[in-house]
């Protein structure tokens, strides 16, 4: 693409902003004013969910639901930095973690990863990631997944064409159990007033997968 046309096509997607905020405007915003008058007061959510960055991704849309429900963590391959009492790093996630279920007082923690998740593919492209340092470091919280991963294909447990559905359902598990050494949410757990919960998304497909902590897999939500 020639420079005269990708200024072109960028002035023409900052024009679908625009326009998308003048539709919302009119017929969103207008037509329920005082329900964002109201939400404009105070936010209560029900529901911490913790996703990828990846656009094809939109917590409200696949869990229809209003805004003011969802409390949203989005981050590089959904993950969840191992806990710490005190800490200087990822602070961006352990904060938003601590503030919904400390302060807002969530009842729910959904971990969402999906299909085709350009970060956990990452796990198996050093290369590609040479020119990108700070991305690199972000997936280290990934290379326990990896390890198992590995190990699995080495020992024929799975082949390399399941590597990417393995790896990006196991990263899920592995990030719950990371939300588990959180102390606060382990005890609210044990209590019975949080639930922490895991979600596949399949984007071609549209369905989400619970995993069952019981069975030890992935099961459709029909």
């Amino acid at each position: 693409m020639h420079l005269k046309e990708k200024e072109n096509s960028n002035l023409s997607h900052y024009r679908r902003l625009l326009n998308g905020i003048k539709d919302f405007k009119e017929y969103e915003f207008i037509p329920r004013q005082q329900f964002f008058e109201e939400l404009g007061n105070k936010q209560n959510p029900h529901t911490l969910f913790i996703g990828c960055s990846d656009s094809r991704v939109v917590p409200n849309l696949i869990t229809q639901t209003f805004p003011g429900e969802l409390f949203v963590v989005r981050n590089i391959a959904n993950l969840i930095p191992f806990y710490k009492k005190h800490s200087d790093t990822h602070l961006s996630t352990t904060a938003a973690i601590e503030y919904a279920v400390n302060q807002m007082e969530v009842s729910n923690i959904i971990v969402c990863g999906h299909s085709n998740c350009g970060g956990c593919a990452a796990l198996y492209q050093d290369k590609e990631l040479k020119d990108l340092p700070h991305t690199k470091k972000w997936m280290e919280l990934a290379l326990p997944v990896k390890k198992i991963v590995e190990e699995k294909i080495a020992n024929n447990k799975i082949t390399i064409e399941q590597r990417s559905v393995i790896t990006e359902q196991l990263n899920i598990v592995e990030q719950m159990s990371h939300l588990m050494k959180y102390s606060y949410i382990k005890k609210r757990v044990k209590e019975g007033r949080l639930n922490v919960i895991g979600w596949y998304y399949n984007i071609e497909k549209g369905e989400i997968y619970n995993y069952d902590k019981k069975l030890k897999r992935f099961i459709r939500l029909d």
